[in-house]
């Protein structure tokens, strides 16, 4: 199923360590991207639900397009949210680093719970990853990343604006 917010959850872990050195907003966006091709297979009913989107070659060139328009698309959202008071500079190895994490980790997740995903295609159709772990144990994991790398997260920002 397309885009599913479990995804999110190692985001936010993920985003809590790094704080600025991260780009949650890029890490989503590269989210919903990676899951546009199996959306139109969903609604077409003709294709390979998860295809090249899905293999590492696919996520690597994803990632290269989303950091593009994400990197503009996130410095314009966070001024729209009034997060920032003007339009905020992500530096390009942020956006970099944020999508490529998005794009490899979102193969991974899927790679774990989805037959039909093939991460190292065209090298081999085979996928080692599949029930590596049960798929509630997965969800368990992305939902206790993300419950984990709010309350830190928060609490980092707190603690520092206390300080200040």
């Amino acid at each position: 199923m397309p885009f599913t917010p479990f995804h999110m959850g190692p985001g936010l872990l993920i985003k809590a360590l790094l704080q600025s050195s991260f780009s949650l907003m890029v890490f989503g966006w590269t989210q919903i991207v990676m899951d546009i091709q199996p959306l139109i297979v969903l609604i077409t009913g003709e294709g390979h639900l998860h295809g090249f989107s899905h293999t590492y070659i696919g996520a690597t060139l994803l990632a290269v397009f989303v950091a593009i328009a994400g990197k503009y698309l996130s410095q314009l959202g966070l001024w729209l949210l009034k997060i920032t008071p003007s339009i905020t500079h992500i530096p390009w190895w942020v956006v970099l680093l944020s999508a490529f994490i998005g794009s490899y980790s979102h193969v991974l997740l899927d790679s774990m719970m989805h037959a039909d995903v093939q991460p190292f295609f065209p090298l081999t159709p085979n996928n080692e990853f599949l029930n590596y772990v049960s798929i509630s144990t997965l969800h368990k994991i992305c939902l206790y990343s993300g419950l984990a790398g709010a309350t830190f997260y928060y609490w980092l920002n707190w603690r520092t604006r206390s300080k200040g």
